[in-house]
């Protein structure tokens, strides 16, 4: 599954205009022949002979030649899509931009519509699958825009293309076979197997692996259409895939907290799920000041620090983080479902001055803290559970509140500290 954000950017037309375009000068020279050509049939001779190997790999997994040889038929690498792997920006946008980006005003307005519009549909797939309807209309919503944006690449050209460029070669090539599985199966023909620029598919966006796992028949027609005009069958395997990653029916997602005067943030481990008894006997309260409501053990989750929104998580928020590993986009989707059902929104406001790190500045940040003696077990530019460790550790000998946030304001303390040795 996919999370889109849109980057904006001013483009001078003229200057984007390659060499050759350019009007010839008046001595009357034809412009020069395009200099990629060369370039390209290079690109296209590599990609025969990734194709054919990968055929070889694909019968012995199962798929028949006759499958293989028309879903390839006139397909070529497609230079958008190896344009479009190559150069993804590195998204710096602070939290709180991405969620007031998702869960807009329209995009809650759409769910209540759509909740009304599909709501027969929708009890029929709670019933089934146990999966409150504004969790699958979120998913809906964030995926495709209610099935507005589903994509129009087509997905063995596209999964083919990221496959031949080699960066996630065995990735892309074991979502190759799936697809071509699901062809075989006669679920879709090829031209209309379409979605995203990176192989997912639907209104849901399910990548042909999860597709095959996943996917549901709901209205009963022998195929597993999650490409079709009518999104129930979308709809349902959205909700089949929650389920089977712990969804409970009538959770929240999280509820957004407060915490006492003096609290003790070594507790927050958005890793370790506690009891909801425990948290309250620390003094942790609904954001309203009333007790907490017992929804099974929880996390407690800052994604923007002490100064800013604190969540107690539960199992629904793992089952959306399964769907995609984001938390940004977990906390949307959880937001947009209870927003859509009428809940206010986030409460306390998200701090101004904070910014995530790039990655070079993780590494750097990790680097710095190994040096002063705070290991974090590696400098990739991952901040997971050592890394925490690590900054909580190094935040409590420095004074500050140990809330593990790998920010601007952690950057600026580890850089002072190794400047002073």
């Amino acid at each position: 599954m996919l999370e889109r954000i849109a980057a904006s950017m001013s483009v001078v037309v003229m200057a984007a205009l390659p060499l050759w375009a350019s009007p010839a000068p008046e001595t009357g020279l034809v412009p020069p022949a395009r200099p990629d050509r060369s370039k390209r049939m290079e690109q296209l001779i590599g990609f025969d002979a990734w194709r054919d190997g990968f055929r070889v790999k694909a019968l012995e997994s199962g798929i028949a030649a006759p499958v293989f040889d028309a879903a390839f038929r006139g397909v070529t690498p497609n230079s958008r899509i190896l344009k479009q792997d190559r150069s993804q920006p590195e998204l710096l946008r602070p939290i709180s931009d991405y969620i007031e980006r998702a869960v807009s005003e329209r995009r809650i307005r759409d769910g209540k519509r759509n909740a009304h519009a599909w709501a027969g549909t929708l009890e029929q797939i709670r019933v089934r699958y146990g999966v409150d309807p504004e969790g699958v209309l979120a998913i809906w919503g964030m995926e495709t825009a209610y099935g507005a944006v589903r994509g129009n690449d087509g997905i063995i050209r596209s999964l083919s293309t990221l496959a031949y460029e080699g960066r996630r070669r065995d990735w892309a090539e074991r979502e190759l076979i799936a697809a071509l599985t699901i062809l075989q199966s006669g679920e879709v023909l090829p031209r209309d197997m379409q979605g995203s620029w990176a192989g997912a598919m639907g209104h849901t966006q399910f990548m042909p692996t999860s597709f095959l796992i996943f996917a549901q028949d709901f209205d009963g027609d022998g195929r597993r259409d999650i490409w079709a005009e009518n999104p129930t069958d979308a709809l349902a395997s959205a909700a089949f895939y929650l389920k089977e990653h712990g969804w409970v029916e009538g959770a929240p997602w999280g509820v957004e907290v407060v915490v006492p005067e003096g609290f003790n943030f070594l507790l927050m481990d958005r890793y370790l799920s506690r009891p909801i008894a425990f948290w309250d006997r620390v003094g942790v309260r609904r954001i309203d000041g009333q007790p907490l409501t017992d929804y099974g053990n929880a996390a407690m989750l800052a994604p923007m620090g002490a100064g800013g929104p604190i969540f107690l998580t539960f199992a629904n928020f793992d089952a959306i983080r399964a769907y995609n590993r984001s938390t940004s986009y977990a906390i949307a989707v959880g937001q947009l479902a209870r927003q859509i059902a009428g809940a206010p929104g986030i409460a306390t406001p998200w701090p101004l001055d904070v910014r995530p790190l790039r990655r070079s500045e993780r590494r750097e940040v990790q680097d710095k803290l190994t040096r002063m003696g705070y290991d974090t077990e590696g400098a990739d530019g991952i901040i997971g559970p050592n890394s925490e460790r690590a900054i909580r550790a190094f935040q409590l000998d420095r004074g500050l509140v140990p809330d593990a946030l790998a920010s601007n304001r952690l950057l600026e303390a580890v850089r002072a500290a190794a400047r002073e040795g």
